[in-house]
Formats: C-alpha cells, structure tokens, sequence
C-alpha cells in the first residue's frame, strides 16, 4: 500500500513543495542570469512596493468580487443540477444528460470564449435581436461593468455538469429505505428533498465549500487573460494576471513572488478558518 502511494508522494514533493524554496525571490532583487545566491536581498521592499501600488488593489478588488459573484452563483448550479439529473425515473436517459452536461468541461477556454464572442459579440444574435426590436445594441464581450457577470456565467457552462458528478455520486450513497420511510409518513418530494436528499448532500457540501473559499484569490488564470484586453485592465485584471504581467512580462520577479507569498498565506488562513467555523457547526470539513 505504501509503495504503491509513493508515486503520488514524489509527485507532491517535487511538483509543489520542492518549489517552495524559490519563495526566497520575494526578498531579494532577483535576476535569473545571476541565479538565487548571488541576487541581493532586499527584505521586505518587494512587499512595500506591492501595498503601495495601486494596480495591485484594483487586481485584489476584481479578483475578490469574480470570487464571490462565483461563490453565489456558480456554486449551487452543480447540486441542483444533480438533484435535477438525479430525479430522471429513466436511467437511459439520466446517463446520456448526464454526459451531455459534462463535456463542455473538456473544451479550451479558447473555444468557449470564442463561442461566447460569436453570440455575444458585436456581430452576435443577441446585439442583432437588441438592434431588431430597437433596443440599445451592446456588445457584452467589451462591456467593463458585465465582465465580471460574463466570466461566471461562462464558468457555468462550462463547469456545472463536471461539478455535479460529485455530487450524484453522493445522492447515490443516500439509503433508498429513507425515500420510502418518508413516503409512507406521507412526505411530498418537497419534504423528501428538504429532510432526506439536502442532508445527505450537507456533508460534501461543506467540504467541497471550504475548498472553494481557500480558492477565494484564484480566478480562471486562461480564462481571463484570453478576455483581459476587450475590456481593459481596470475590469479585467485579477491577481494572476497582476504576477504574470508583473513577473515574467516585466520582470519584476521579487514583486510577482511576493503577490504569490501572500496570495498563499491568506488562502491556508481562509482554509483554516472555514474549516474551524464547520466543526463549531458540528460538521467535519476538510480535516479534524
């Protein structure tokens, strides 16, 4: 048993906390032709100038409101989804919506964006049906203020059927005798939903919420970048586009380490206390 786990070790080990020492370029003035030894250290200026800029907040305000539009409302699309796909009496055709659901998680984001360019765009049906009935006509791809309405609504599609799939298998865990205790205490499917099915589901629920607010700092890094330049970096700048414009387009390799330091302190605090809160409510979260 263990050997056959010291694969997936080696994978951690190498791939994420072996990189972990190259966290020191945040406190130094790091230059790649001269390596981590020789590069000067600096202490905490890279931090200094990172709070102080202000392009840095406005990536931190967008990346906090794409999160939390995408916690109200990406979040809840998979349970629902499952419970809908779930409700399916034929098992022919559960299986077949099932899968129809989750291949758009297969497709690039440069598909779907370009699809969403297709129909939302300037030439798109949508501005052609807003033309048609003498509405304003306005391409939603270019529009700062539906940005951000527009890279959860993608989410959506693309990653609701993929997400639902946990959460089937947890509605397939759930006793069938429970179904038909509440039946014969004549509960309608609203009470059998709200007393047997939402229960059975509480648990991966809070465990799969809890990794979702420690993602609060992470957007889809491709996604944005592909849309970043229709609508400018006021709207369109998030955290991960803020290091890699920083780090590898301008070189500023100390400033995007840092913005990465943090970004990874304050995910592990979120974590923790999401899963601190979760126990005082008497579930089990990520860990005990």
């Amino acid at each position: 048993m263990l050997l056959l786990a010291l694969p997936g070790c080696c994978y951690f080990i190498v791939f994420y906390y072996l990189p972990l020492l190259g966290y020191v370029v945040a406190f130094q003035n790091y230059l790649p032709f001269i390596g981590f030894v020789d590069s000067p250290f600096v202490g905490l200026d890279n931090f200094r100038s990172l709070f102080t800029d202000p392009g840095f907040w406005a990536a931190v305000e967008n990346t906090i409101v794409i999160s939390l539009l995408q916690l109200l409302l990406y979040f809840p699309v998979p349970i629902g989804l499952a419970i809908l796909i779930n409700g399916l009496i034929s098992t022919r055709w559960r299986r077949f919506i099932q899968s129809v659901v989750y291949l758009p998680h297969f497709v690039s984001w440069v598909i779907i964006v370009a699809l969403f360019q297709q129909m939302l765009g300037s030439d798109g049906p949508v501005v052609h049906a807003l033309r048609a009935t003498g509405l304003p006509a306005v391409d939603l791809m270019t529009s700062p203020p539906f940005f951000k309405w527009l890279v959860t609504l993608q989410l959506i599609w693309k990653d609701a059927g993929w997400g639902a799939i946990i959460y089937l298998a947890a509605l397939l865990s759930i006793d069938p005798t429970l179904y038909e205790a509440a039946t014969v205490d004549g509960a309608g499917r609203w009470r059998r939903l709200w007393h047997v099915t939402l229960p059975g589901l509480i648990d991966i629920t809070i465990l799969l919420l809890i990794l979702r607010i420690g993602a609060l700092l992470s957007v889809g890094f491709e996604q944005i970048i592909l849309q970043r330049d229709n609508v400018g970096p006021g709207a369109g700048e998030v955290l991960d586009t803020y290091v890699y414009f920083h780090g590898i387009a301008a070189g500023q390799w100390g400033l995007a380490a840092a913005a990465g330091i943090l970004k990874a302190v304050i995910a592990a605090a979120l974590v923790i206390g999401a899963n601190r809160f979760a126990h005082r409510l008497g579930y089990g979260g990520v860990y005990t």
